[in-house]
Protein backbone atom coordinates (compact mmCIF):
# COMPACT_ATOMS: atom_id res chain seq x y z
CA UNK A 1 0.00 0.00 0.00
CA UNK A 2 2.62 2.36 1.10
CA UNK A 3 5.71 1.12 -1.30
CA UNK A 4 4.45 3.52 -3.97
CA UNK A 5 4.49 6.20 -1.66
CA UNK A 6 8.18 6.15 -0.78
CA UNK A 7 9.95 7.60 -3.59
CA UNK A 8 7.11 10.23 -2.61
CA UNK A 9 8.37 10.60 0.97
CA UNK A 10 11.70 10.44 -0.11
CA UNK A 11 11.67 13.42 -2.10
CA UNK A 12 9.78 15.36 0.22
CA UNK A 13 12.09 13.81 3.02
CA UNK A 14 15.17 14.95 1.19
CA UNK A 15 15.73 18.62 2.41
CA UNK A 16 14.73 17.48 5.96
CA UNK A 17 17.13 15.07 5.57
CA UNK A 18 19.67 17.63 4.57
CA UNK A 19 18.98 19.87 7.46
CA UNK A 20 19.36 17.47 10.32
CA UNK A 21 22.43 16.34 9.20
CA UNK A 22 23.57 20.24 8.30
CA UNK A 23 22.37 20.88 12.44
CA UNK A 24 24.79 17.08 13.10
CA UNK A 25 21.72 14.79 14.00
CA UNK A 26 22.78 11.25 13.39
CA UNK A 27 20.18 8.57 11.33
CA UNK A 28 20.36 6.67 14.40
CA UNK A 29 19.51 9.41 16.98
CA UNK A 30 16.40 10.37 14.52
CA UNK A 31 15.66 6.15 14.63
CA UNK A 32 15.64 6.04 18.17
CA UNK A 33 13.57 9.73 19.15
CA UNK A 34 10.78 8.55 16.77
CA UNK A 35 10.72 5.09 18.69
CA UNK A 36 10.44 6.80 21.99
CA UNK A 37 7.60 9.48 20.76
CA UNK A 38 5.52 6.88 19.23
CA UNK A 39 5.83 4.67 22.02
CA UNK A 40 4.87 7.70 24.70
CA UNK A 41 2.45 8.29 22.71
CA UNK A 42 0.62 4.76 22.14
CA UNK A 43 0.88 4.22 25.57
CA UNK A 44 -0.32 7.19 27.22
CA UNK A 45 -3.02 9.17 24.57
CA UNK A 46 -4.28 6.21 23.73
CA UNK A 47 -5.02 3.92 26.91
CA UNK A 48 -6.72 7.62 28.20
CA UNK A 49 -9.02 7.42 25.28
CA UNK A 50 -7.43 10.80 23.08
CA UNK A 51 -7.99 7.97 19.73
CA UNK A 52 -8.32 11.16 17.72
CA UNK A 53 -4.95 13.54 18.43
CA UNK A 54 -3.03 10.01 19.52
CA UNK A 55 -3.60 8.19 16.13
CA UNK A 56 -3.16 11.12 14.25
CA UNK A 57 0.30 12.02 15.91
CA UNK A 58 1.09 8.12 15.23
CA UNK A 59 0.15 7.99 11.64
CA UNK A 60 2.56 11.24 11.41
CA UNK A 61 5.41 9.41 12.92
CA UNK A 62 4.72 6.37 11.00
CA UNK A 63 5.13 8.05 7.49
CA UNK A 64 8.43 9.70 8.91
CA UNK A 65 9.51 5.93 9.39
CA UNK A 66 11.89 6.27 6.22
CA UNK A 67 13.29 9.67 7.24
CA UNK A 68 16.59 8.18 8.88
CA UNK A 69 16.80 5.60 6.25
CA UNK A 70 17.25 9.18 3.81
CA UNK A 71 19.70 10.59 6.12
CA UNK A 72 22.09 7.62 6.39
CA UNK A 73 21.93 6.90 2.46
CA UNK A 74 22.75 11.11 1.69
CA UNK A 75 25.84 10.58 4.70
CA UNK A 76 27.70 7.24 3.50
CA UNK A 77 26.48 5.74 7.28
CA UNK A 78 23.76 3.12 5.74
CA UNK A 79 25.05 -0.40 6.72
CA UNK A 80 24.51 -3.69 8.84
CA UNK A 81 24.40 -1.69 12.42
CA UNK A 82 21.20 0.54 11.45
CA UNK A 83 19.37 -2.18 9.44
CA UNK A 84 19.46 -3.73 13.05
CA UNK A 85 18.72 -0.64 15.04
CA UNK A 86 15.98 0.37 12.52
CA UNK A 87 14.68 -3.38 12.91
CA UNK A 88 14.87 -3.58 16.67
CA UNK A 89 13.34 -0.56 17.19
CA UNK A 90 10.33 -1.41 15.16
CA UNK A 91 9.40 -4.16 17.17
CA UNK A 92 9.29 -1.88 20.24
CA UNK A 93 7.18 0.91 18.23
CA UNK A 94 4.57 -2.20 17.02
CA UNK A 95 4.56 -3.32 20.38
CA UNK A 96 3.60 0.10 21.88
CA UNK A 97 1.34 0.52 19.18
CA UNK A 98 -1.07 -2.06 19.55
CA UNK A 99 -0.19 -2.50 23.51
CA UNK A 100 -1.78 0.67 23.36
CA UNK A 101 -4.74 -0.25 21.10
CA UNK A 102 -5.06 -2.74 23.59
CA UNK A 103 -5.15 -1.10 27.02
CA UNK A 104 -7.40 1.06 25.46
CA UNK A 105 -9.81 -1.78 25.21
CA UNK A 106 -9.02 -2.77 28.60
CA UNK A 107 -9.46 0.62 29.97
CA UNK A 108 -12.66 0.92 28.18
CA UNK A 109 -15.16 -2.00 28.29
CA UNK A 110 -18.18 -0.06 27.75
CA UNK A 111 -17.46 0.73 24.75
CA UNK A 112 -16.78 -2.67 22.58
CA UNK A 113 -17.82 -6.10 22.49
CA UNK A 114 -16.15 -7.98 25.42
CA UNK A 115 -13.42 -9.74 24.74
CA UNK A 116 -12.51 -9.55 21.41
CA UNK A 117 -11.02 -6.72 21.32
CA UNK A 118 -8.33 -7.41 23.41
CA UNK A 119 -8.11 -10.70 21.88
CA UNK A 120 -7.33 -9.83 18.35
CA UNK A 121 -5.20 -6.47 19.86
CA UNK A 122 -3.18 -9.05 21.86
CA UNK A 123 -2.81 -11.55 18.74
CA UNK A 124 -1.77 -8.31 16.46
CA UNK A 125 0.78 -7.53 19.11
CA UNK A 126 2.58 -11.08 19.63
CA UNK A 127 2.12 -11.86 15.75
CA UNK A 128 2.98 -8.83 14.42
CA UNK A 129 6.67 -9.62 16.26
CA UNK A 130 7.22 -13.33 15.21
CA UNK A 131 6.47 -12.25 11.20
CA UNK A 132 9.86 -10.16 10.82
CA UNK A 133 11.73 -12.94 13.86
CA UNK A 134 10.31 -15.64 10.78
CA UNK A 135 12.15 -13.98 8.23
CA UNK A 136 15.55 -13.05 10.46
CA UNK A 137 15.80 -16.67 11.57
CA UNK A 138 15.04 -17.86 8.24
CA UNK A 139 18.28 -15.88 7.23
CA UNK A 140 20.28 -17.20 9.89
CA UNK A 141 19.87 -20.31 8.12
CA UNK A 142 20.65 -19.55 4.93
CA UNK A 143 16.85 -18.90 3.44
CA UNK A 144 14.96 -16.17 2.62
CA UNK A 145 11.20 -15.56 3.79
CA UNK A 146 10.03 -12.27 2.27
CA UNK A 147 6.87 -13.79 1.26
CA UNK A 148 3.78 -11.98 3.20
CA UNK A 149 0.27 -10.23 2.84
CA UNK A 150 1.28 -6.54 4.31
CA UNK A 151 4.10 -4.31 5.36
CA UNK A 152 4.62 -3.34 8.81
CA UNK A 153 3.78 0.10 7.79
CA UNK A 154 0.48 -0.92 5.99
CA UNK A 155 -0.29 -2.91 9.08
CA UNK A 156 -0.11 0.04 11.65
CA UNK A 157 -1.86 2.70 9.10
CA UNK A 158 -4.71 -0.34 8.89
CA UNK A 159 -4.93 -0.22 12.55
CA UNK A 160 -4.41 3.32 13.25
CA UNK A 161 -7.69 4.45 11.01
CA UNK A 162 -9.95 3.04 12.58
CA UNK A 163 -8.87 3.25 15.83
CA UNK A 164 -8.11 7.28 15.17
CA UNK A 165 -11.58 7.96 14.64
CA UNK A 166 -13.45 5.98 17.41
CA UNK A 167 -13.38 9.60 19.37
CA UNK A 168 -15.51 11.04 16.33
CA UNK A 169 -18.20 8.27 16.42
CA UNK A 170 -16.58 5.37 13.88
CA UNK A 171 -18.02 2.28 15.10
CA UNK A 172 -15.75 -0.09 17.41
CA UNK A 173 -16.73 -3.08 15.67
CA UNK A 174 -15.18 -1.79 12.32
CA UNK A 175 -11.72 -1.43 14.57
CA UNK A 176 -12.06 -5.19 15.77
CA UNK A 177 -12.62 -6.42 12.64
CA UNK A 178 -10.06 -4.91 11.08
CA UNK A 179 -7.66 -5.87 13.86
CA UNK A 180 -9.03 -9.22 13.42
CA UNK A 181 -8.07 -9.43 9.80
CA UNK A 182 -4.98 -8.06 10.41
CA UNK A 183 -4.52 -10.60 13.05
CA UNK A 184 -5.24 -13.67 10.58
CA UNK A 185 -3.67 -12.20 8.07
CA UNK A 186 -0.24 -12.18 9.92
CA UNK A 187 -0.91 -15.54 10.70
CA UNK A 188 -1.16 -16.47 7.36
CA UNK A 189 2.08 -14.83 7.09
CA UNK A 190 4.11 -17.23 9.70
CA UNK A 191 2.70 -20.28 8.12
CA UNK A 192 3.86 -18.85 4.44
CA UNK A 193 7.24 -18.10 5.78
CA UNK A 194 7.73 -21.51 7.49
CA UNK A 195 6.49 -23.22 4.16
CA UNK A 196 8.47 -21.47 2.18
CA UNK A 197 11.76 -21.89 4.44
CA UNK A 198 11.08 -25.72 4.63
CA UNK A 199 11.20 -26.15 1.10
CA UNK A 200 13.98 -23.91 0.84
CA UNK A 201 15.84 -26.13 3.17
CA UNK A 202 14.46 -29.13 1.99
CA UNK A 203 15.30 -28.63 -1.62
CA UNK A 204 18.87 -27.75 -0.31
CA UNK A 205 19.21 -30.81 1.42
CA UNK A 206 18.38 -32.71 -1.69
CA UNK A 207 20.63 -31.46 -3.79
CA UNK A 208 23.11 -32.10 -0.96
CA UNK A 209 22.40 -35.55 -0.74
Amino acid sequence: MLRSLRSLMTTVFTPLARLLLALRVSPDAVTIAGTLIVSAISLTLFPLGYTLVGGLLVGFFVLFDSLDGVMARMSGRSGPWGAFLDSTLDRVADGAVFGGIMLWFVLHPDEHNGLWGIAVALACLVLGSVVPYARARAESVGATAQVGIAERADRLLLALVPFTFIQVGLPVVVLEVVLTLLALASLVTVFQRMATVRGQLTSRAGQEA
